[in-house]
């Protein structure tokens, strides 16, 4: 994982370009994209988020109970025109029928929205007491409007009622959505040809290739990982002792430190896999193809741990786990507590 300094920084470039968006047709992993999708890269682009949504939305609200940081769980994927490049934006307002600051970009099955009755396509002006504002129609593609949003929602009550206003085919929408709690994360995808992934505290960032790659319960796993990593507050503790992040990670001091964020990731993900009812052995799948193919590289495999012991520590997880729902491994106690970078605690060896 690579810890990005803020959302914004990661997030700015994610539709640069629409010909950048032709990546995301044919992804979804195990899933065939639709025919709309296949023929119609914003389609494409809605596709992919909302797989990305559905499985965070299912891990955030599922495991809410071991999270202290709350937002309401709409079941709303948003999007604004802003993140639109400059040459495709008209397009992306005529296609999605943006009517207003922010669209619908989807809804998720059996959520409080689609329960409520919002469809894909809404465009939306207000959640609750967040209000929103109309950016420039010029301004260089972005998704900052997006984050405004998104923070806004997520500052509020996470299990009061909201009113959703906004506009459905021209005509005025109000609404009234009863959420259910969310851990406090917002998920994105990038359109890369990598494999990346990140989380800042505030947001969970995968790459679109894992969603090509692989099913939707590994995609999970790579998921619940990073939701892993801002459920524990490991930027800011991180922050907190002064540890170089990027190239400098493995390096020095570095290393026990990002070696202890990763391993404790690991053995959480574990819980909010099986919490939200995935088959946590996806993460030990995951590990066993992604490990020798793409886990290597000398800075890498100074800041985390062999793939080989990691595949074995979450074994040692998953037989852990007891009966109950939720699991709530004990890690969560330290949350709030200095990282002391004892990693070697934490890890079970493989057996060569």
């Amino acid at each position: 994982m690579e810890y990005p300094k803020r959302a914004a920084a990661i997030a700015g470039a994610r539709i640069g370009r629409l010909a950048c968006a032709l990546l995301a047709i044919g992804l979804l992993g195990s899933a065939p994209a639709s025919a709309a999708a296949a023929d119609n890269p914003f389609e494409a682009i809605r596709e992919t988020d909302a797989t990305l949504a559905r499985i965070g939305f299912r891990l955030a609200t599922a495991n809410a109970s071991l999270c202290d940081r709350l937002e309401p769980g709409l079941g709303l994927v948003l999007h604004t025109p802003s993140q639109y490049a400059r040459g495709a934006r008209a397009e992306a307002v005529r296609h999605f029928g943006f009517d207003g600051p922010v669209g619908v970009e989807a809804v998720i099955a059996g959520s409080p929205a689609e329960r409520a009755g919002l469809h894909a396509d809404d465009s939306l002006s207000a959640v609750g007491a967040a209000r929103f504002v109309t950016t420039d129609p010029q301004a260089e593609a972005s998704t900052a409007a997006l984050i405004d949003v998104t923070a806004g929602i997520a500052a509020l009550p996470p299990d009061a009622p909201l009113t959703v206003e906004g506009r459905r085919a021209g005509a005025p929408l109000a609404i009234t959505v009863h959420p259910v709690p969310a851990c406090h994360s917002r998920f994105e995808v990038a359109i890369s040809a990598g494999f990346d992934a990140q989380a800042d505290g505030d947001l969970v960032q995968i790459s679109s290739r894992f969603l090509e790659t692989y099913p939707e319960d590994q995609v999970a796993a790579v998921v619940a990982h990073e939701l892993s990593h801002n459920i524990l507050r490991h930027r800011e503790r991180l922050e907190a002792i002064g540890v170089s992040f990027g190239m400098l990670s493995g390096l020095g001091r570095n290393v026990r430190y990002f070696r202890e964020t990763e391993l404790q990731a690991d053995i959480l993900s574990i819980a909010l896999l099986a919490n939200a009812g995935y088959n946590p052995q996806a993460a030990v799948r995951f590990w066993r193809d992604f490990g020798p193919k793409r886990a290597g590289g000398i800075l890498r495999s100074r800041s985390h741990p062999a793939w080989r012991d990691r595949i074995t520590t979450i074994e040692n997880a998953i037989a852990a786990l007891g009966p109950e729902r939720p699991a709530r491994p004990a890690i969560l106690g330290d949350r709030n507590s200095p990282l002391k970078g004892e990693w070697e605690a934490l890890i079970a060896r493989h057996a060569d």
